[in-house]
């Protein structure tokens, strides 16, 4: 067995980054499935004045290429007589340059580390793991904001369906999405349609197609974005079942952000919105399956989450320790579960 250490890639956001080795250690955790070799030894070390995750493992070029996905990863090297590094070449799933995920600033955004961990945590707790790497997958993101979990997927080079609320938000994605893939000079079509439910107008849809290149285009290897400008609570008959492999979200905070209550008023309690929505998500995920949450606990216990996904009739996946600290008012967590097939 060979010995690796994993370099950390450094994060924008200090607090997140402080808290980056134990939580990218848990996540290195998550990736056995998937793997030819068992991961022992998971820890930290320091070396050369650098601190380093670091594992024990015989790595294949399919196991690499896996593990070069996680989201904090930066450089990977193989121990070799002591303290001494033989860097290994990384090639993570990247069919688009980062500044797809990168340029968007605004308030509320979520760490794009964080971002690319919950999806990775979903993806590996579905029956779709062996998957990641190969595409063809869809992932929803049903409290999508302006996109961040959806430009992950692209990233990975999945199809990506997004929800939200906020029409605002739907049109700076839009805007922005556009004005990328002009600037890059990419093949694609965007356009914002109406929907309609039993005669009515009862939301509106952006539809995107896009390609890496126009090889890919012409090849009709095209990817697909679609964000429904609608209420997730209230989603029947605006979507086809069985359409997501994953579903991934960030939950309101309860501090700068909250949701629309049965009244219309403002509610700062992520679960009441999941225990409204959880519902409306079921009949979209595909069997086998998996949904990703992260929420402030400050606002809403672990437990009482895992009961709602568990009435769902959704099964937990266990992780290692993942609740970190955001700021003085969030203190994050992740839970993932997966609908058996």
């Amino acid at each position: 067995m060979s010995r690796y250490a994993m370099l950390l890639a450094p994060s924008a956001n200090r607090v997140y980054a402080d808290q980056a080795s134990r939580m990218s250690q848990a996540e290195l955790a998550a990736f056995q499935p998937v793997l030819s070799s068992e991961l022992s030894e998971i820890g930290v070390a320091e070396i050369g004045g650098v601190e380093y995750v670091t594992f024990t493992a015989e790595l294949s070029a399919r196991d690499i290429a896996f593990i070069s996905n996680l989201s904090s990863a930066y450089a990977l090297f193989e121990l070799v007589e002591g303290d001494l590094l033989r860097p290994i070449g990384l090639n993570p799933l990247a069919r688009y340059d980062s500044d797809l995920i990168t340029i968007p600033k605004y308030a509320g955004k979520t760490n794009e580390q964080f971002t690319k961990l919950v999806l990775n945590l979903t993806l590996l707790g579905s029956a779709s793991a062996d998957k990641m790497l190969d595409g063809h997958l869809t992932v929803l993101d049903p409290l999508c904001g302006r996109g961040t979990t959806l430009n992950q997927a692209l990233m990975y080079g999945y199809d990506a369906l997004g929800i939200e609320i906020d029409g605002k938000d739907v049109e700076a994605y839009k805007l922005f999405l556009q004005t990328w893939l002009k600037r890059k000079r990419l093949k694609h079509t965007a356009d914002l349609v109406p929907v309609r439910r039993q005669g009515r107008r009862a939301a509106r849809r952006l539809e995107v197609t896009m390609a890496a290149s126009k090889d890919d285009h012409k090849a009709g290897a095209v990817q697909k974005l679609t964000v429904l400008h609608a209420d997730t609570t209230g989603l029947e008959g605006l979507i086809r079942g069985n359409v997501a492999d994953v579903i991934v979200a960030d939950l309101p905070y309860g501090v700068a952000h909250g949701s629309y209550d049965d009244a219309g008023g403002i509610s700062r309690r992520p679960l009441d919105l999941l225990e409204r929505a959880v519902p409306e998500w079921m009949p979209l995920l595909r069997p086998g399956g998996a949904i990703g949450l992260s929420w402030n606990t400050k606002v809403a216990r672990r437990e009482q989450a895992e009961d709602i996904l568990l009435a769902a009739g959704l099964e937990l996946v266990e992780y290692g320790y993942l609740e970190h600290r955001v700021d003085q008012g969030i203190e994050r967590d992740v839970v993932v579960a997966w609908k058996r097939p």
